[in-house]
């Protein structure tokens, strides 16, 4: 199967020109959507059916950790190439640009941090969010806050994961206050 379909199209002069798009991209955009609703899915249903279980931390918390682990493998394929980081700021900064494009198709779009182990990493077009603010009206703003913390908890996790494997230990938390902007606060845990 081949990754791009080409068009072939006749430009104003008259000759044949071809362009490429890249179908396969979108369908892997489409596949990564779905299928992180359905894992959410799968998580709610499976923990409502489950009569121990009748708290959302437990649903987020065991999202945050399926991403833990997926975010944990992830960034060991995307680093196999690279040479070691400098230090923890380097590794921060490869989260916010290769791992990111990696995952959402585009760059953290703002990092700010206060040297102590603290960041903020803000995404004002957060992909998983973007649906939601089609919808988003002051009417049901508030609904669909209250809807946020399950379609991070993932993200959050993946996050958290990386970072262990880079040798980070921290604490990922997610912050909405206007969809579809997010920004992570990641605090690194000192020992």
């Amino acid at each position: 199967m081949k990754p791009q379909v080409a068009d072939s199209k006749i430009n104003s002069s008259g000759t044949s020109v071809s362009s490429t798009t890249s179908t396969l991209g979108e369908a892997n955009e489409c596949l990564f959507e779905f299928l992180h609703a359905e894992i959410m899915n799968y998580v709610i249903e499976k923990n409502a059916s489950d009569s121990n279980v009748k708290n959302t931390e437990e649903n987020l918390s065991e999202l945050e950790w399926m991403g833990f682990g997926v975010g944990y493998r992830i960034i060991e394929r995307l680093t196999r190439e690279w040479v070691r980081f400098k230090d923890e700021l380097d590794m921060i900064k490869f989260i916010c640009t290769d791992y990111w494009s990696s995952l959402y198709h585009k760059q953290i779009d703002n990092l700010k941090t206060n040297h102590h182990g603290t960041y903020v990493l803000q995404d004002n077009e957060f992909r998983l969010l973007k649906h939601l603010a089609n919808h988003n009206s002051n009417n049901n703003n508030k609904q669909y806050l209250r809807e946020c913390p399950r379609l991070i908890a993932f993200t959050c996790g993946l996050l958290r994961g990386s970072l262990a494997n880079l040798g980070i230990s921290s604490i990922v938390k997610a912050e909405i206050t206007l969809i579809p902007t997010c920004k992570f606060h990641v605090e690194v845990q000192r020992v």
